[in-house]
């Protein structure tokens, strides 16, 4: 989607503002790395209320963090988005003081709807891959 400079930075200052009025991504510490119309990355580091009893991160966890990602990146249009659908596939296990970064990027937009895709990584290490479909909606009065 071919957007002015103008339309980018309002974009993505509404995606920055969704992201700062989110309590529940704040107080899971999660922090906006950058943003763009159809691209985000956010970080999260795993605390000791974040694990199991196997001592490794709860998947929902790790969905929280790739479903803000991708709702960021979504938003960057400066249009209300939500998802109308995700799925997530767990590929490797993280602990207490993991930093993680996830990195979301659009794969396809055509008129209301994208899809998205989301790449959760611990240095080098990829933790996840989650795909998300979006549908824009109109906003509330």
């Amino acid at each position: 989607m071919d957007l002015s400079l103008a339309e980018q930075s309002i974009g993505v200052d509404f995606a920055r503002k969704m992201f700062q009025d989110d309590p529940a991504s704040a107080r899971l510490g999660m922090q906006l790395v950058w943003s763009r119309a159809g691209a985000a990355s956010v970080s999260m580091t795993v605390t000791d209320d974040m694990v199991n009893g196997h001592a490794i991160t709860h998947g929902g966890f790790v969905f929280a963090l790739a479903d803000t990602t991708f709702a960021v990146a979504c938003n960057g249009y400066g249009r209300t988005t939500v998802a109308s659908g995700a799925s997530i596939t767990f590929l490797a296990p993280t602990r207490v003081g993991d930093e993680l970064v996830a990195e979301a990027t659009e794969r396809a937009k055509r008129g209301r709807s994208g899809i998205y895709d989301v790449t959760v990584r611990c240095g080098d290490t990829v933790i996840a891959e989650f795909r998300g479909n979006s549908r824009e909606i109109q906003p509330r009065d």
